[in-house]
């Protein structure tokens, strides 16, 4: 009886078993667990990538060696570490294969050190305060789209990433307490963030406010309607500015930030460390080790 219950089941999902199939519907589960739009994009980009290579194969016919074949052609294309990232996603469709009954086994656990190791990629970023203090300038007299300007003055008081600074919405924000929380879809751990806002800051973002107060976004694209500032504007306008990829870009505020902070011996390092939405890199420690260190990171902040 039990064998015929598990058949059952196993049926109703056995109809969509090709591996492209099965990949939509996972995404489509993920979507409505309601995981990041940015995470989703990038879901269905892995997927578009082995299309044309075992997406219209039966997913439980797929071995290693030839889902190895489809990610090596990823991987000579020079792009390794897409050829990772999309061998961690194939993995847990194949494990969403299994649990539905569509498959046996994962083909792609037993590939996680068969590819080449991507190198890994560092954010050029300015570290000596003197020569941050020439781009502090340079960025107030930059004078370009509202949007524009006001992202590149604010990314360095704030110590987040571009992404999650280009899509803020007015509601984020509590200017009245200075506070900003990021909710958690937008944030790379999945938790959400309270940023504690100088009043530089909050000045400047009252500033936009009375530019573009009657969007829900704080950052509105010039060109695209309804849509934020691309991903790329911040660097863009450092370009504007005279530097160099290799020498700034917008990501490298926050190493900027991790450095001089630490550096200047005033703030604990955990307190940095949560500025940063950085995770414990300790496993049990980060268990229990839930402080926000609010109190020094607004000092801090200010």
């Amino acid at each position: 009886m039990q064998q015929k219950r598990e058949e059952k089941l196993a049926a109703q999902f056995r109809g969509n078993n090709l591996f492209e199939d099965v990949a939509n519907e996972f995404v489509v589960k993920r979507e409505e667990e309601g995981l990041a739009s940015s995470t989703i994009k990038k879901s269905r980009w892995f997927l578009a990538l082995l299309s044309g290579t075992i997406g219209n194969r039966p997913i439980d016919e797929i071995s290693s060696l030839e889902f190895l074949a489809a990610l090596k052609k990823i991987e000579k294309r020079g792009h390794r570490e897409t050829a990772k990232k999309t061998r961690s996603f194939a993995s847990r469709v194949f494990q969403y294969a299994v649990i539905t009954g569509r498959c046996s086994a994962d083909p792609a656990h037993p590939l996680r050190g068969a590819l080449v190791a991507p190198v890994t990629r560092q954010y050029a970023a300015i570290t000596n305060p003197v020569d941050l203090g020439k781009l502090l300038r340079a960025i107030d007299e930059f004078d370009g789209f509202p949007s524009s300007r006001y992202a590149l003055r604010i990314l360095p008081h704030v110590f987040v990433r571009p992404g999650e600074l280009r899509l803020d919405e007015w509601q984020e924000l509590d200017l009245a307490k200075a506070e900003w929380l990021i909710p958690a879809g937008r944030m790379k751990a999945r938790k959400a963030h309270r940023v504690p806002l100088s009043s530089q800051v909050c000045e400047m973002f009252n500033e936009l406010a009375a530019i573009h107060g009657n969007s829900n976004l704080v950052f509105p694209s010039l060109h695209a309607r309804g849509r934020p500032i691309s991903e790329n504007t911040v660097n863009q306008a450092l370009r504007w500015l005279g530097y160099q990829g290799t020498e700034m870009t917008g990501h490298g505020f926050r190493s900027t930030a991790s450095t001089l902070l630490n550096e200047s011996g005033k703030w604990s390092a955990d307190a940095v460390e949560r500025a940063l939405a950085h995770k414990d890199t300790n496993v049990v420690r980060g268990i229990y080790h839930r402080g926000e260190h609010w109190d020094e990171r607004v000092k801090m902040a200010q």
